[in-house]
């Protein structure tokens, strides 16, 4: 069993920055994929970005196009944590961001929600504009 719990989010101007932190437990985080989704009031849980490892100390990232080039998604396997640093936030980043993780060989399309095995709890995130 993973546990995952997630800190960070807070209210920020549009233009401004967060760092959302995701806590995992377990052995063997480093060899799980780590993502980041999120969802908005009213709408479907989407993909952000996710780290997956590639083999030795190699990960490689991936990120929705709505998000490319203002986040980035880092892991720090001492700790046992993945990252989410987000810049030039605007208001349609306003949603409740949670963190997932599923081992690296079991993950499938690295986009969709049934591919990751454990779920935290949430960090609203808000953006005024």
């Amino acid at each position: 069993q993973v546990q995952l719990v997630e800190s960070g989010g807070g209210l920020v101007q549009a233009g401004g920055s967060l760092r959302l932190s995701c806590a995992a437990s377990g052995r063997t985080f480093s060899s799980y994929a780590m993502g980041w989704f999120r969802q908005a009031a009213g709408k479907e849980r989407e993909f952000v970005a996710t780290t997956v490892w590639s083999g030795g100390s190699v990960y490689y990232t991936y990120y929705a196009d709505s998000v490319k080039g203002r986040f980035t998604i880092s892991r720090d396997n001492a700790k046992n944590t993945a990252y989410l640093q987000m810049n030039s936030l605007k208001p349609e980043d306003t949603a409740v961001y949670y963190c997932a993780a599923a081992p690296n060989e079991a993950l499938g399309v690295i986009t969709r929600l049934s591919s990751y095995d454990y779920w935290g709890q949430g960090t609203q995130v808000a953006v005024s504009s």
